[in-house]
């Protein structure tokens, strides 16, 4: 199945695994006054990543709600959509915190880890898109507003919930790790906003696209990518994230056994039988993640 994880940079598009699954993490909005970069979200490891000018709808395409109320019920904070058809296997997490500009609550940490944990054991799930609703932002980080009024001891359990979610859709990485040191002090010390432009110059995303009419560039491109990866094995593309994320943690060559290692877990599965005879026979191989 595939795995969650949204994006921590907003504007950013971000193509990852977790577990069993693989997440395209949408932000349709500018990276702005929003998000800064020492935030608790900052520096993923994120792969193919996108910045669109502009916002985005809500999911579905429809026109954009633009309620910045207090009126949100909680439990719409966070919508999950299951696509059919011929994007069967996609699911779409949608934040939608207008109010709060997408920050981090306890309500919608608990409702995100509720609903990663439940879609980690749905083998049907392939693909997850975590997007924003709400005009403008994608996440804001933590909703400083409601952590004010906590007692010093809920604050650490909260980071780390946080942490742990994060952890669970995507695997965050320190900004040092994936722009370098020098810069990450430079960007952290200063507190800079970047657009999406300077994002992707430093190596945060990977796209930056124009806006379309519809105001949804960017949910778009994450689609195609989350198409690109439905036809693809589970089980391949499983180990191939184990020996991606373990690799870089270590020397070349033990991230080269580490490779031959996750190789190994795939010779007696059936789809590893099945992709090849589906190049014998000159045909679209039909993975079962067996």
């Amino acid at each position: 199945m595939a795995a969650a994880a949204a994006a921590a940079a907003p504007g950013a598009l971000g193509a990852l695994q977790a577990g069993r699954a693989r997440l395209v993490a949408a932000c349709c909005a500018r990276l702005g006054p929003g998000w800064r970069l020492p935030g608790s979200l900052t520096g993923p490891r994120v792969g193919p990543a996108m910045w669109a000018r502009g916002w985005a709808p809500v999911a579905g395409g429809s026109a954009p709600r633009r309620g910045y109320s207090s009126e949100v019920k909680t439990e719409d904070e966070l919508r999950v959509r299951y696509l059919e058809e011929e994007n069967r296997g996609i699911v779409v997490l949608g934040i939608n915190r207008a109010y709060a500009k997408n920050s981090f609550s306890k309500n919608l940490v608990k409702m995100l880890s509720k609903a990663v944990d439940a879609l980690k054991s749905d083998k049907k799930v392939r693909t997850i898109i975590v997007r924003s609703e709400v005009p403008g932002i994608f996440c804001a980080g933590a909703d400083l507003k409601e952590r004010v009024k906590m007692n010093p001891s809920e604050v650490g359990p909260f980071v780390s919930k946080i942490r742990a979610v994060i952890n669970e859709i995507g695997g965050t990485q320190r900004l040092p790790r994936a722009i370098g040191i020098s810069l990450a002090k430079e960007l952290i010390f200063s507190a800079r906003v970047l657009d999406g432009q300077e994002a992707k110059a430093v190596g945060l995303i990977s796209h930056v696209l124009e806006q379309n009419q519809e105001g949804d560039a960017a949910y778009r491109k994450a689609l195609d990518l989350a198409r690109e990866f439905l036809p693809q094995g589970p089980v391949a593309m499983r180990v191939a994230k184990l020996a991606i994320n373990q690799g870089m943690e270590v020397d070349l060559v033990t991230g080269l056994a580490i490779e031959e290692a996750c190789y190994a877990q795939t010779i007696s599965t059936k789809d590893r039988l099945e992709g090849l005879l589906a190049f014998k026979e000159k045909r679209s191989p039909r993975y079962k993640g067996e």
